[in-house]
């Protein structure tokens, strides 16, 4: 990443920069991925491309972006609470029949947990 891009990238409002630089960069970015995961956790506030940016890496390659996909899954989390974005993004992450392995998965991933107990927040859900 230049300093010119970086620079461009500090003044992102809301994490759409961000995102854009990532997809377009994909292929030469990867030195820089904490620091493009960094800025989008700090500007994206309600989880909008924090969940895209974890959408996208997940299909690119979740092993090489594993540990940007957690902290992006964790952020939105964090962010998203009016839950537009959870749903989505536990089905892109997770796969499709992620609610029947609820149990499975929530044992091994606390981001999976976290997110199926704010969309399921029924007291026998785990």
């Amino acid at each position: 990443m230049t300093e010119t891009d970086a620079k461009r990238l500090k003044e992102d409002s809301d994490g759409l920069l961000t995102y854009e630089y990532m997809a377009n960069n994909i292929e030469t970015c990867a030195d820089d991925m904490d620091a493009l995961v960094d800025n989008m956790q700090r500007v994206d506030h309600n989880g909008q491309f924090t969940a895209s940016a974890a959408r996208y890496l997940q299909a690119i390659d979740p092993e090489r972006y594993s540990g940007a996909i957690q902290a992006l899954v964790a952020a939105t989390i964090d962010k998203d609470r009016e839950h537009r974005y959870l749903h989505s993004l536990m089905t892109a992450i997770y796969g499709d029949d992620c609610k029947e392995r609820a149990e499975e998965l929530s044992a091994q991933d606390n981001n999976f947990r976290r997110i199926y107990k704010r969309l399921f927040p029924k007291p026998d859900s785990l």
